[in-house]
Formats: C-alpha cells, structure tokens, sequence
C-alpha cells in the first residue's frame, strides 16, 4: 500500500519533471530525438546542462520508485544526463551569523535522491544550525537552499514541509495527552482541509483511523494506538514521531539525533525503521552515534566550527587526519 501510492507519486513527478524539461529545450530537434530514445529528457540552455531520465514501471526497483534496475548514461552533442547527479537538497555558500558570531559559514551541500546522508561533527559544530536553516526556521545571512531545483530560500517552514521537507526534533515532540493513533491522525488532517474544524465531531475524522493505524503498524507501535502518548517508552515515541512525519508524505526526511538518549535495543529497532523509510525517501540525519552512521551512511558530511571539514564514506572519513583531531584534539595518535 505504502509503496504503489510513493509509485504513483513518483510516476506523476517523474511525467511533469520531463515535460519540463522537454518544453525547456525549445526547437531543437535533436533534443527531442534524444528524448523519444531510451525513455530520457536531456537538454542544455544559458550554460546549463541538466537531464533527467524518465523511469518506466516495469524498471523500478521494488519499495524504492525512484531506482532503476539499469540507469543508463547518455550524451547528444555533448549534454549528458545521469541520475547520479540527481541532488534532492543543495546549499551553495549557506552561512548563519548570530550578532557578529558565525556558526556556520559557506556551506555547500549536496544530497543525493535516494541515498541516507549524515551530518556529524563535535559539538557546536553547526550541526542542527544547518538543520535550521535547510527547514527554514531559520534564515541564513547568505547563499541559497535549493529544494527539487527551486529555491526555498525565503521560504516558511510550513511552504517546505508542504512540498515535502519534513523534519523531526531532538527533542521528543508529540502531543502527549492525545493517544497515539491521534497524533498520526492529527497529521493525516490537512489533505482533508479539516486541520481547524475544532467544532466538528471526533466522527468527522474516522475516516482517517485506517490509514493512521496503518502507519503505526508499519513503525511498529500499533500495539499502543489507544495509550496516551506520554506513556510510551522513550524508543517507541520517537517510533511514533517518525510515523507522524511519515503522515505528511515526505520526500526528504530530516532527522535531528534520531538516537539520543536510547539504550541498545532502542538503536537497533530505530536503525532498523530509518533503513526501512529510506527505500523510497532521501533521510538526511544529524548523529553523533558514530556506529549508528557507519551502518546507515552512503554520504557523510563532517562539520567542525561550522565549516565543512570533510565529505565522503564512513571508511574516508573516518581515517581523515583533520576530522580525528576534530573529534579527539591535537596530537591524537
């Protein structure tokens, strides 16, 4: 259920993404040859070259509608297109200063469709900084948040969570009073236009309770639909967090220590979850569990006062000079 609705989603994104693409390339007859061969859109145009590949059905890999079995490169008159080089969220020259104090300074950030990228790095790094100000709720000094290709810069965090940017907290944040099947509920609401309709009976939203426990069913916490959320164990709220932003349909999932302050068993039940909602989204996660990210982790960026320290696998970066005298001070050996 979960996946056919990410697919038809995903078929919807892909069919206006290249008919933009196509209408972008005007008339130019070997685009739109090269368009019609091999199920792909490739244009260039003011010094931009850009592509996209039209991915059919039968090509999808099963939970994830935004892999191909086989992606194939192609190059007309010198415009190439990959789906390698598909960036979900980038940041050029991202910077935040609080009254004359930098906490992160020319950011640029690339985050791959599809992939689990973390960002780690000692504390007061910038870490949750940059968290803010991808989410919007913060404003940065200077550059710019591309989101899908547009620019989100000025954008509120309701605009972004909406088009499918959604983050969690560190901090446990879930209404604790209501069960846990009404926090998820409570997200389900806005696609039927009744978010503020305090007025109407419980009734009226019913029609939500199937999806919802669906959800709950797919975190693992269905068993404590009808428990007020304050009295779940700690790992099984932040289980239901995640279902509450699975709620509004992300594409990109953000999330902020996912692991603090949990036990063993805890860990390896989240860890479990995140591998599972990343087969068809991008997660982009703040962590400081270092063994958490080398098992979860395609792309890993390191911060260190605020700065971009060091970018790559868990293997690169783990053995990069800098970041372990970042981590363990000078002269570490």
């Amino acid at each position: 259920m979960l996946g056919s609705r990410r697919q038809g989603r995903a078929r919807a994104r892909l069919a206006s993404r290249a008919q933009g693409v196509a209408g972008s390339c005007g008339a130019q007859p070997a685009l739109k040859t090269a368009a019609r061969v091999g199920g792909g859109v490739f244009c260039s145009g003011g010094g931009i070259e850009f592509g996209l590949l039209a991915v059919s059905p039968p090509t999808m890999e099963e939970g994830n509608p935004w892999a191909a079995t086989e992606v194939a490169e192609a190059s007309v008159n010198g415009v190439a297109g990959s789906m390698s080089e598909d960036y979900i969220v980038e940041t050029n020259g991202l910077t935040k200063e609080f009254r004359g104090f930098t906490a992160v300074k020319n950011i640029d950030l690339k985050i791959r469709r599809g992939t689990i990228h973390a960002l780690i790095g000692p504390n007061g790094a910038g870490k949750t900084t940059c968290f803010n100000l991808i989410t919007k709720f913060l404003q940065p000094s200077a550059g710019h948040i591309l989101y899908n290709g547009t620019d989100i810069t000025a954008s509120q965090p309701h605009a972004v969570a909406r088009m499918g940017l959604v983050r969690s907290f560190q901090i446990s944040a879930v209404f604790p009073h209501l069960t846990v099947l009404e926090n998820v509920r409570v997200a389900l609401q806005r696609p039927l236009g009744t978010s503020y309709h305090f007025w109407k009976p419980e009734r009226s939203v019913e029609v939500l309770n199937a999806r919802a426990a669906e959800l709950l069913d797919w975190v693992g916490v269905k068993a404590y639909a009808h428990l007020p959320a304050v009295e779940l164990p700690y790992g099984r709220k932040r289980a239901l967090e995640i279902a509450t932003t699975l709620a509004l349909d992300p594409e990109v999932l953000l999330l902020d220590e996912p692991m603090a302050g949990m036990g063993a068993e805890d860990i390896q039940r989240t860890s479990a979850l995140i591998r599972r909602v990343a087969k068809d989204r991008t997660v982009l996660m703040v962590e400081h569990n270092l063994s958490v990210v080398a098992d979860l982790s395609q792309r890993i960026t390191v911060l260190a006062r605020g700065e971009i320290l060091a970018e790559g696998d868990y293997a690169q970066v783990s053995k990069n000079p800098q970041v372990i005298e970042a981590y363990m001070g000078t002269g570490h050996e």
